[in-house]
């Protein structure tokens, strides 16, 4: 396990973000796992763990899967399907941006899509306004297109909770039937703003 800490400040915490070489089952290969927020890796860990209630430790393949999730990957499988990350979008103009919007930018990809589910809530709730504008409030959608649109601008596999996460925070409104969405005019806050401006900057 290698560990990278940006430099840090007199009296200003900064995230951690460590990048943890896996070593997976044949074929064995390196695969590279970046987690933001070390405390909240430990916390997702440690609760996967104090769950495993057989009487021997979990196994490689076991250990390997609760490592994915922790770090915000549905499992072992997804992280490894996940293509190689490009560079993060809005690096070059993260100094200009709150602490919650350079984080929550670091989780997409050079293409403006989003490449993870963070586990931490908050992170979760301020990447849906990186999705909630993709849609055009002009029209309805089918379920179909919405999963279509989701699948196109996320790359962990699973449009399901975002689409459920979109409706449950008042961004989409779906029919009684959920067969048709339609894009609700929410009020971004100021960091959800500039996550969006800095997201239509990448030209996508």
């Amino acid at each position: 396990m290698t560990q990278r800490a940006p430099g840090l400040q007199a009296g200003k915490p900064s995230p951690i973000i460590i990048g943890v070489r896996m070593e997976c089952p044949v074929p064995r290969e390196s695969l590279p796992l970046v987690v933001d927020d070390l405390s909240t890796f430990a916390k997702s860990l440690r609760a996967q763990l104090l769950k495993h209630e057989a009487p021997q430790p979990p196994g490689h393949q076991a250990l390997l899967n609760m490592l994915a999730r922790a770090a915000g990957h549905r499992n072992l499988q997804t992280l490894q399907a996940r293509p190689p990350a490009p560079p993060r979008a809005g690096t070059a103009a993260a100094a200009a941006h709150s602490d919650i919007v350079r984080r929550t930018l670091r989780l997409f990809d050079e293409q403006g899509r989003l490449t993870r589910l963070p586990v931490k809530r908050s992170l979760q709730l301020m990447a849906l306004w990186g999705l909630w504008m993709r849609f055009d409030a002009k029209r309805p959608y089918r379920e179909s297109e919405v999963n279509q649109i989701l699948t196109a601008w996320h790359g962990f596999g699973d449009y399901c909770t975002l689409r459920r996460d979109l409706v449950m925070q008042k961004l989409m409104a779906r029919t009684p039937d959920g067969s048709v969405y339609t894009k609700l005019p929410a009020r971004p806050g100021e960091d959800a703003m500039a996550l969006m401006r800095a997201l239509r900057q990448l030209g996508v």
